[in-house]
C-alpha cells in the first residue's frame, strides 16, 4: 500500500511517522513536484493539481472538516480528481469539543455582557447593566451536521432555547429544528444569537447577507466558525453599524489572512480569531484516517465520504 501526503505549511515528519506506525503495511511518503510514482491513497491539505491528476486512487483524505478548497480546485481542473475517486473529510477528530468550547465562551460572554463590562472598566465606570433572560436568549445554529449538532447539544445543557436549521429535515432531542429555504425566515425570527456551522456549497455561499440579518431581532449577535464565503462582509459591517447586530465574533473570512487594512479589524463590536476555532489535532486525525483506510482495504464503508454534488 502506497500513501502520499502533502500539506503546504506544516512539517511532514510527525505525520509521516505517525501514519507509518499506524499502518505498518504501508509505505508513506511526502509528495513533491515530479513524483508520479504509484499511490493508493492521498492525505492532503490544499494539494497542487499535479499531485492528484491522473491517479487511480482508492481514496483521498482531506485534513479538515471541510473539503471546499479541494472541490473548488476540481471545479477549475476537472481532470484533477476522477469522478470514481472517493473523497473523505474528517467528521470529528477532536474538533467538536473545540467548537463547543468556542461557542460556549462566545454565547456566555454575550449573555453575561462581559464585553460591555470591559468597556466600562476602560472608562473606570462602576455600573451594573441589565441582563438578558435565559428563556429569551434563543441560540440559532445554521447547520445540523456533526459539528452543528455537537454545539447545539452543548448549549442546551446551559438552559438556552436552541434551534437548528439544515438543508434537509433533522430530529434532535431537545432542539427545535427547521429545514429548507421555506423555513429559514421562521428559524431566524427570534434568534438572538446566530451561529454559522454550515458547509460551503453553491447554496450557502453569500447566504448570510443583509436580507438574512434583517430577519433577526434588533441587537442580535453573530458567530461565524464555519467559512467566510458564507458572509457578505459589507452587509455584515452595515448590520453592525446600524445596530441590527450588537456584536460579531468571527473566526473565518472571505480572504485569509484577513488584510491588515480591513475595517473588521478595528470595529469596536467585532472580535477576531485567526481561523482557530477548531484545529486539526494530529494524533486524533491520524487515528481516524488510518482506521478509515483499513476499513476501505477490507471492503467496508469508511466514515466521512463526501457527496460532491452537495459539497460535504
Amino acid at each position: 500500500m502506497e500513501i502520499i501526503w502533502y500539506h503546504p505549511s506544516i512539517d511532514p515528519e510527525s505525520w509521516l511517522s505517525g501514519l507509518q506506525q499506524r499502518l505498518p503495511q504501508a509505505q508513506v511518503r511526502y509528495w513533491q513536484s515530479g513524483d508520479n510514482a504509484p499511490a493508493d491513497y492521498a492525505v492532503v491539505r490544499s494539494p497542487p493539481v499535479e499531485m492528484l491528476s491522473g491517479r487511480a486512487l482508492k481514496g483521498v483524505f482531506g485534513m479538515g472538516a471541510g473539503v471546499d478548497e479541494i472541490l473548488n480546485q476540481v471545479q477549475l481542473h476537472p481532470h484533477m480528481l476522477g469522478d470514481n475517486v472517493p473523497l473523505f473529510r474528517l467528521e470529528d477528530t477532536g474538533m467538536a469539543q473545540q467548537m463547543q468550547e468556542y461557542a460556549t465562551w462566545c454565547v456566555l460572554g454575550w449573555f453575561r455582557r462581559f464585553a460591555d463590562y470591559q468597556r466600562l472598566q476602560q472608562q473606570a465606570q462602576w455600573q451594573q447593566l441589565d441582563g438578558y433572560t435565559r428563556e429569551n436568549f434563543t441560540i440559532g445554529i445554521l447547520g445540523a451536521g456533526v459539528l452543528g449538532r455537537s454545539v447545539a447539544e452543548s448549549l442546551v445543557q446551559w438552559g438556552f432555547p436552541v434551534r437548528c436549521w439544515s438543508r434537509s429535515p433533522k430530529t434532535l432531542a431537545g432542539i427545535q429544528t427547521f429545514h429548507g429555504a421555506d423555513q429559514l425566515a421562521a428559524f431566524l425570527d427570534g434568534t438572538q444569537v446566530l451561529i454559522d456551522l454550515l458547509p460551503t456549497t453553491a447554496e450557502t455561499t453569500h447566504l448570510i447577507d443583509k436580507k438574512l440579518f434583517a430577519c433577526l431581532p434588533q441587537g442580535a449577535f453573530f458567530l461565524n466558525i464555519a467559512r467566510g464565503a458564507h458572509v457578505v462582509e459589507d452587509d455584515l459591517l452595515a448590520a453592525l453599524n446600524s445596530g441590527q447586530l450588537a456584536a460579531a465574533t468571527l473566526d473565518v473570512f472571505q480572504t485569509e489572512p484577513l488584510p491588515a487594512e480591513h475595517p473588521l479589524w478595528s470595529h469596536p463590536h467585532v472580535t477576531i480569531t485567526p481561523h482557530n476555532a477548531a484545529m486539526t489535532l494530529p494524533q486524533e486525525a491520524m487515528d481516524y484516517i488510518a482506521d478509515a483506510i483499513l476499513k476501505l482495504e477490507q471492503g467496508q464503508q469508511a466514515p466521512g465520504l463526501v457527496d460532491r454534488q452537495r459539497g460535504y
